[in-house]
């Protein structure tokens, strides 16, 4: 056995298959972008499936890489064995159309024994069942015992990237090592996969998964190896567990340390170590690759992982911070490898720190009410679901968090409770809208099948002669649901809503009749457009010649304002940094909405500097060039991938100016200059890390000022004084109210001293206790003070129903009447449903149940002796 370091390793891989003719291709990114592709990278050959399924022209017949990867299928059982992870790495070589079973073999033989060292006496083999080729070259060529080559079936030796899901697959090979008897009984690696460690698959990449769950075979025969870096490591560096090789093991030293909890010392206390340890791994590169957290997608993975590593250092006792200790140990261990990872330590740093304080106060909140729902379960093994559905939509406590505490104490959730609870909100949050009829898509594809996808003309004509192929009605149930219908054109100029962009309006005309367009949208995506229409005249049929002709004041509003939200992310981009990636975007005549990924609300220098630079370039007018091209051009231009779009071999770019080139299919100006003056109108958050941008070009931004300008008159007009003395006859005002509120206060003070008297007449034993009404609740603190302040009185209680309804107790005593403030209106507080914090001098309690403030002065009473 040669031992390796984790770079060494690394270095040793990539040589090896770089000498053998491999192109060395860097790892890619986490969040992959195949149709076909998972939500994360995880595999080696995620950035090649369109050369495995022929899509593009392979530029190498053999390749190598070392692959970042996250899968967390698993996510349950990491940190319970040796060897799961959601984070890790894979070595890999891929073949093209080259070689095939035969040399795949070779090579995993030849780095195995000879580069790693590993006894090829220890080495087993699985097949797949009836692989006859792959067991006989394992047998005749590589010279394995045929005892120790076993077959296995589907679950075992059958590679697709999701199982069941269309995409390349096919049979695979895998090498165990026998780590010997200490981990295990005999019996090769069908009988324990413990001691028969896998720490190679060999995958023979020939079939491709159709969506009806046939397999048609690829264009070419082609392999993919995954050979697992850790496990690798793990037999390497001899140690029992992939946590204690060098590439983990320095995190597991991390959280000892912040835990103060030894490694070794207790089973559950190892499974929280390493699960610290691990999540941290993982939410540092999927941060760096440009995931934040959020509640959907990848996002929640990113927070769900967070969180689990955060509640295991919780059970671990640890109360402060640990992700930025672990996120910097991390950096640490992998930047030398992942220099991007290193690059961004600042920034994957703060977006982790900020969510790990977000949620330790959720957690600290959750867990109160949680451990206070257990312990009334008592002997009760199942915790009701509507108090799951509470914890997580009231409190925001995660449900998946609240399904392992309660599992650890052995507690099941009452599954169907929570999801009835979810329904019933989701039913009762649902707007109530009327049903509108739906067109059956088997009728799209017959009009596709006979005509053809949809000609759309609008990028160089407003109006187009076209046929009319589909007519249906809508039912809509409004008054005019019987003029209201679904047309189908061959050819369109109008634009159907797609990446954002609104769809069209206008008209279509025939010989016997006009409709209004109200909307225009895909029937099938990327093949047929549909106009949602109102027939104003006549009628429109199948068959007719038509002219369709659209608003072109509207579209060219469109057009300024979809332009617009491409420099505005270029902007962002600049002023934010290049974690700033869209979201989502709304473009329609009267104003553009943008949201992005970014941690925080922009400061007004930084709206100032991002107008300047949209307006600079358009002040500029420079050229707006929009075309088709190859991606693989596109992306040689350094074209950025615009939200929402779908690409293919060929797409559409769109250069705004010198700085802003991304891929957009909608509909764009000339030059920038068309786009007119830009405003930002206003910047929110909509979400954790999401941001949204509202503004306005052209004809907009001319409207936004006329509207400023007549507040501005109204104001001004209010005030009796000229527009630029706006500013200072307001302060004059606010100065103004700010003393009459000085002189009610002290009125108010004076009224409160008079009344007093007659209240502290009526003591009993030293103590007030009476019923005032229609009293603010500031002013009835001050009432209780003043009677409390008389010569005589211990203590006073007063209650009632203050302005704007609810109820109010103020309680206030002296130092030596041995009375507690506090202590006289506990009782009380629960009687108007409210609360408020305890004071020995003067307690103020507010609540929302009127009819209960006479029980609670009686309450009062009784804490007083005096009822």
């Amino acid at each position: 056995m040669h031992r390796m370091t984790a770079n060494q390793l690394r270095t040793a891989w990539l040589e090896f298959f770089a000498a053998r003719d491999h192109t060395v291709v860097p790892s890619s990114g986490l969040i992959p972008h195949h149709p076909t592709a998972p939500l994360f990278t995880n595999a080696g050959m995620n950035q090649f499936v369109p050369y495995f399924l022929g899509e593009e022209a392979t530029p190498f017949p053999r390749a190598t890489s070392v692959q970042k990867s996250v899968r967390t299928g698993d996510i349950d059982i990491v940190g319970t064995t040796t060897r799961h992870l959601t984070f890790f790495e894979m070595l890999g070589n891929f073949s093209f159309g080259d070689y095939f079973k035969e040399g795949a073999m070779k090579l995993a033989w030849e780095f195995a024994t000879e580069v790693m060292g590993f006894d090829g006496e220890r080495i087993w083999a699985t097949v797949y069942l009836d692989d006859d080729d792959a067991e006989q070259i394992w047998i005749d060529t590589i010279g394995l015992p045929r005892e120790r080559v076993q077959r296995l079936g589907e679950d075992d030796n059958w590679w697709q990237m999701v199982k069941g899901a269309p995409g390349p697959c096919g049979p695979n090979s895998e090498l165990y090592y026998d780590r010997g008897p200490d981990f295990g009984v005999d019996g090769g690696p069908a009988a324990n996969d413990e001691r028969y460690l896998e720490f190679w698959n060999l995958v023979f990449m020939q079939f491709n998964r159709e969506p009806d769950g046939s397999l048609a075979d690829l264009p070419h025969k082609n392999v993919d190896t995954g050979a697992g870096f850790e496990r690798n490591l793990l037999l390497l560096q001899e140690v029992p567990t992939v946590f204690e090789t060098d590439a983990i093991s320095p995190l597991v030293d991390e959280a000892q340390r912040l835990s103060g909890v030894r490694y070794g010392t207790a089973e559950r206390s190892d499974k929280s170590l390493r699960i610290m340890a691990d999540h941290s791994r993982t939410v540092s590169f999927l941060v760096s690759d440009g995931v934040f957290p959020s509640n959907e997608g990848r996002g929640y993975v990113l927070r769900r992982l967070l969180r689990r590593a955060v509640r295991h250092a919780y059970l671990l006792g640890v109360e402060s911070l640990v992700i930025p200790d672990l996120v910097r140990v991390t950096i640490e261990t992998m930047g030398e490898a992942y220099p991007d990872l290193a690059a961004n330590a600042d920034f994957v740093t703060g977006i982790l720190t900020r969510e790990e304080e977000r949620f330790r106060q959720t957690l600290k909140a959750g867990l109160t009410i949680l451990d206070t729902e257990l312990d009334r379960l008592g002997a009760e093994r199942t915790l009701a679901g509507s108090v799951a559905f509470l914890l997580h939509d009231t409190h925001g406590f995660p449900l998946e968090v609240t399904q392992e505490i309660v599992g650890e104490r052995g507690i099941e959730i009452d599954q169907p409770g929570f999801d009835a609870a979810m329904a019933e909100q989701r039913r009762m949050a649902k707007d109530a809208r009327k049903a509108e009829g739906v067109v059956a898509t088997e009728q799209y594809q017959d009009v596709v099948e006979q005509f053809g996808p949809t000609d759309f003309t609008g990028r160089d004509e407003y109006e187009s002669k076209a046929r009319v192929l589909f007519v249906e009605p809508i039912a809509s149930g409004d008054d005019d649901s019987d003029r209201d219908v679904w047309i189908v054109l061959d050819r369109t100029p109008f634009y159907a809503e797609s990446g954002g962009q609104i769809g069209d309006t206008g008209t279509i005309t025939t010989e016997t009749g006009k409709a209004d367009v109200l909307d225009t949208a895909y029937a099938l995506p990327g093949l047929l457009i549909r106009h949602k229409a109102r027939l104003v005249d006549g009628t429109i049929d199948p068959g007719q010649e038509a002219t369709a002709s659209i608003d072109g004041a509207r579209r060219d509003a469109i057009r300024r304002n979809h332009t617009a939200t491409h420099l505005l992310h270029w902007a962002l981009r600049e002023v934010l940094g290049d974690h700033v990636k869209q979201q989502g975007s709304f473009v329609g005549p009267d104003r553009l909405r943008f949201d992005f990924s970014h941690f925080e609300a922009l400061t007004p220098e930084q709206v100032a500097r991002v107008e300047d630079l949209v307006n600079g370039d358009t002040l500029a007018n420079h050229p707006a060039r929009h075309f088709e091209t190859t991606k693989e051009y596109a992306t040689q231009l350094g074209a950025i991938a615009f939200f929402g779009d779908k690409y293919g071999d060929i797409v559409r770019v769109l250069e705004a100016g010198p700085h802003s080139v991304e891929l957009c299919g909608g509909t764009h100006v000339g030059a920038l200059g068309d786009i007119g003056a830009f405003k930002i109108v206003s910047e929110s958050s909509i979400g954790s890390n999401i941001r949204r941008i509202e503004g306005t070009t052209g004809f907009g931004t001319v409207q936004l000022l006329r509207d400023d300008e007549d507040r501005l008159a109204r104001v001004a007009s209010t005030l009796s004084v000229a527009g630029d003395q706006i500013v200072d006859a307001v302060e004059r005002q606010q100065a103004e109210i700010k003393d009459l509120q000085k002189q009610i206060k002290a009125l108010r003070q004076q009224a409160a001293a008079g009344r007093s008297g007659d209240l502290a007449a009526q003591a009993i034993d030293g103590v007030v206790v009476a019923r005032v009404d229609g009293v603010a609740r500031d002013d009835l603190r001050s009432l209780a003070v003043a009677v409390r302040d008389k010569p005589g009185i211990r203590a006073v209680v007063l209650g009632g129903e203050p302005e704007g309804g609810g109820a109010a107790l103020v309680a206030a005593a002296s130092t030596d009447g041995g009375l507690d403030a506090g202590a006289l209106i506990e009782d009380g507080k629960k009687s108007i449903q409210g609360g408020g914090k305890a004071n020995a001098e003067l307690s103020v309690a507010g609540g929302k149940n009127a009819a209960g403030i006479d029980q609670a002065l009686d309450q009062a009473r009784a804490a007083a002796g005096i009822a």
